[in-house]
């Protein structure tokens, strides 16, 4: 489990695509207080360390994560951000994030407001239930509070913060990103389905 507060911004270093796709990426994190089978979320996705070493380490993704989320579209050197798991006692500065990207978004439009920068999204029609005005969603991994609801669009306020300290501030109109809905929301929806 994560809550959504990035800790560093990763840099993708190699690819190497086999049976599942290896990743591995550089960190600012002591590697050497990161197990091995641990888990760290990577602009979203839940991912395993499957080996390590001062300054990196390695993680695998299957076919279901690069086609259900933006790891697909990584390159060499592209920034990921990274969260480690919280573990009990830890603060839940942003939302309960599980991991499991429910679906890829898209960035429709960027406007500076303030200090801050209104982005929205637009999301598969089927996510829109669970997306709520001033409730918690999870882009690339990072936690927001959503700011306005239109469909399956929504939008937030990037504060100067998060943009200088998570990927959020170099996407692009167009850009793809991963999101993850808020996870109280989704039970909830699914109590109150008719059977």
């Amino acid at each position: 489990m994560f809550t959504g507060i990035v800790t560093d911004v990763g840099r993708v270093r190699a690819i190497e695509k086999r049976g599942d796709t290896r990743l591995v990426i550089e960190t600012a994190y002591d590697t050497a207080a990161v197990d091995i089978g641990a888990s760290i979320a990577c602009s979203g996705p839940c991912l395993t360390v499957v080996d390590k070493g001062p300054g990196w380490f390695a993680v695998e993704a299957s076919a279901e994560t690069l086609a259900r989320t933006t790891i697909g579209g990584w390159r060499e050197k592209s920034r990921v951000n990274l969260e480690r798991a919280v573990r009990v006692g830890d603060e839940l500065g942003g939302h309960i994030v599980t991991g499991h990207v429910d679906a890829i978004g898209r960035l429709i439009d960027r406007t500076p407001e303030g200090d801050s920068v209104r982005c929205r999204f637009e999301v598969p029609e089927t996510l829109k239930r669970y997306i709520a005005e001033k409730g918690s969603v999870a882009v690339d991994g990072v936690s927001l509070t959503i700011n306005e609801v239109a469909g399956a669009r929504f939008g937030v306020n990037i504060i100067s913060h998060t943009r200088a300290h998570t990927t959020l501030g170099a996407l692009a109109v167009g850009d793809r990103v991963n999101i993850e809905v808020d996870v109280i929301a989704r039970y909830v929806a699914r109590m109150v389905e008719k059977d």
